[in-house]
């Protein structure tokens, strides 16, 4: 899979190529998002990680990607990368009737993905497998797995990658030994989550890893609708550098008179761009928020850093939660902004 096969994501794209190229990977990320975006940009994100050759380019929507052509494209684009392995959710079937878990599904896994690009969800593969009336689970067998994999060398001398595809469904004997591998990876190490519901997942897990957000194809989201959230997003942003009651106020009530699911909508929107700011800030390139104010849009990625960005994505992942759950739109937002302006303050 390479990145041009991909529809839209083009500015999450080019950092996250950035952020390879300057060398500054993190060993634990999530992709959240629909599987038929997150799968397919985490599969194109893997190939330019191995690539041989990447392909950097002048003037167009990429700025790079991976070449296709050299080995390690595609053994990568075939699956068959000796230091790709893949966990999944998986149930009885009628071949495996006891103890399933991801080792005995391996073959079936890569052909679903093979034959839809990494397209399908959860409900695809539940299918592919003849299992619709069944709940599939990652189970801490597959857990031994995830840990002895990743404490072997990487037959190819570069990264040993491990993606958990539907990370949500890991259960509690699958959590808690991911745990100790996330705190203590060794060199080299890449665990990449991919998930659609964040909130079903260990906080200590989701606080351990790298979040990027990404943009379904289908999202109901218009493009006026996002006008007017870097409207209200800037606007709100300035207010939490100079935290006056009023002002502060008044701009919360302009965005809580969103209704709710615009409202959700408009904090994974602020969220993404947050996300943004620190991909950018961490590959040494600009991240324009759109604000028309060209010293506001050159100086405030800057805030966001390692040091704070797990903190900023707690804050709104909390909001979100608190929004889902038919909480006081304008008690959510103030709380955000607490603490958001005091996480800006630790940059």
């Amino acid at each position: 899979m390479q990145f041009k096969d991909i529809v839209g994501q083009r500015d999450t794209i080019n950092r996250l190529t950035s952020v390879i190229d300057s060398g500054r990977v993190s060993h634990a990320q999530m992709v959240l998002g629909g599987m038929a975006a997150a799968t397919p940009l985490a599969l194109a994100y893997l190939q330019y990680l191995v690539c041989e050759h990447r392909q950097h380019y002048e003037g167009g929507e990429l700025r790079a990607d991976s070449c296709g052509e050299c080995p390690s494209c595609k053994k990568m684009a075939s699956l068959m990368h000796p230091d790709l392995h893949m966990v999944f959710p998986t149930a009885a079937t009628s071949r495996v009737k006891e103890k399933p878990w991801s080792g005995e599904f391996r073959g079936e896994f890569r052909d679903f993905l093979l034959q839809n690009g990494g397209r399908g969800n959860l409900d695809d593969w539940y299918a592919f497998l003849g299992i619709e009336n069944k709940q599939g689970l990652i189970r801490e067998m597959d857990a031994d797995d995830v840990v002895e994999t990743l404490g072997l060398k990487a037959y190819e001398g570069g990264w040993r990658i491990m993606v958990i595809w539907m990370a949500e469904k890991m259960n509690a004997a699958f959590a808690n030994k991911l745990l100790k591998t996330l705190e203590e990876p060794l060199p080299g190490t890449l665990l990449m989550l991919l998930a659609e519901d964040d909130e079903k997942m260990l906080p200590t897990i989701k606080s351990r890893v790298q979040t990027i957000r990404i943009q379904n194809p289908e999202s109901k989201v218009k493009n006026s609708d996002n006008a007017e959230f870097a409207g209200l997003l800037v606007g709100w942003l300035r207010m939490l550098f100079k935290l006056k009651m009023k002002e502060l106020s008044g701009q919360v009530d302009k965005m809580a008179t969103l209704n709710r699911e615009q409202l959700k909508q408009f904090l994974q929107y602020a969220m993404g761009v947050m996300r943004d700011c620190f991909l950018s800030t961490a590959a040494g390139v600009p991240c324009a928020l759109g604000s028309g104010d060209e010293k506001f849009d050159s100086q405030f990625p800057k805030m966001i850093t390692v040091n704070n960005i797990e903190t900023i994505e707690a804050a709104f992942d909390d909001a979100i939660f608190a929004i889902e759950r038919n909480a006081y739109a304008k008690i959510a937002l103030m709380e955000l902004s607490f603490r958001m302006s005091k996480a800006l303050k630790k940059r």
